[in-house]
């Protein structure tokens, strides 16, 4: 089978051979990540091509709750565009929230809010991390809001990705566990390792990979390893606990950023430089540990990797043809 053909589940079940047009991400004509994306030589397909193909889409979900809502769009789109497979973007906003550092305008035409879809089923969901680690969850002033949205995703989504401090609610939701405050940021690229890698969401990947990470607070391991329910499928022995899967990947929590583009940690850094005493210069990021020099991207193949085992193993393998059927 050559490049130009994919493989799609038919309604009856069977699978079928049909033409691709080249990378099939459904996004609005005008999100600004369309243009970025596209400078960096990434083809992405918006809206209007887009129904030009005759197989059902997947719909993908995002829950961003993010600062920088058009920045971590791109991130996530970057990664999602590396798949065959036409996928169907929504994004989703907090109704009891309203961002600070993104225009209205944006949220108003390119988001929507979660009790106007919560009816709707999708085959796979995305939920940011937040600038709220330092808070309790309960002191949050939409976790209420957010409680209901990871109790409708158990039954409206085959599978949900929770990234950072959405992995730490998440398991904090779900399962009880606890986070933990550190006395200094987990702030730079950390090598992980694969606990099993047997798994499909590791299919490709190397024995030791790298990780992003950005964050004041953790989850341990042997909390994780006490909840049979759960399993630690990838760890670092400098960042603790990385990736925790259950309900056989309908679940994933990530507490790193696979996601990240190569200068976050560099922004982040900069911004904070001078104005925390708890947040040191990232490491294992800059070219000889210079933060005057570029940083050295480590995470990217396997950002990409992993994100596309999500989508073809823990998504369009297991959900059904017709989305109403999630259960």
């Amino acid at each position: 089978m050559t490049s130009n053909y994919l493989v799609v589940k038919a309604k009856n079940g069977n699978f079928a051979t049909v033409k691709s047009l080249d990378m099939p991400l459904k996004i609005p004509d005008t999100l600004p990540a369309v243009d970025i994306l596209k400078k960096e030589n990434i083809f992405v397909m918006d809206d209007t091509r887009a129904h030009t193909q005759d197989i059902r889409p997947l719909k993908i979900v995002i829950l961003n709750l993010m600062p920088l809502k058009i920045t971590t769009e791109t991130d996530l789109i970057r990664l999602l565009s590396n798949t065959p497979l036409q996928i169907d973007i929504t994004f989703m906003k907090l109704k009891s929230h309203t961002p600070k550092n993104t225009p209205i305008e944006h949220m108003m035409m390119f988001y929507k809010d979660f009790d106007k879809i919560e009816k709707e089923k999708f085959d796979g969901m995305i939920i940011t991390g937040a600038p709220v680690e330092n808070y309790e969850y309960e002191e949050v002033t939409y976790w209420d809001e957010i409680k209901r949205i990871f109790e409708w995703s158990k039954s409206h989504v085959t599978s949900t990705l929770y990234i950072c401090w959405a992995a730490q609610a998440g398991l904090y939701y779900h399962y009880g566990i606890p986070k933990y405050h550190l006395k200094k940021k987990m702030f730079g690229i950390f090598e992980q390792y694969c606990l099993d890698a047997k798994l499909p969401i590791f299919r490709g990947f190397d024995d030791i990979f790298f990780m992003p990470h950005s964050r004041h607070t953790e989850i341990r391991k042997q909390d994780i390893l006490n909840d049979n329910r759960l399993s630690l499928i990838a760890e670092s022995q400098e960042s603790g606990v990385s990736i925790v899967m259950a309900n056989n990947g309908r679940e994933f929590f990530i507490t790193g950023h696979l996601e990240y583009a190569p200068y976050t940690l560099d922004q982040e850094y900069k911004r904070d430089l001078g104005k925390r005493d708890d947040v040191d210069m990232p490491k294992n990021y800059y070219k000889d540990n210079d933060p005057e020099l570029p940083p050295v991207v480590r995470w990217r193949a396997h950002g990409n990797l992993f994100f596309t085992n999500w989508i073809n193993y823990y998504v369009y393998q297991e959900t059904p043809f017709d989305i109403s059927e999630i259960k």
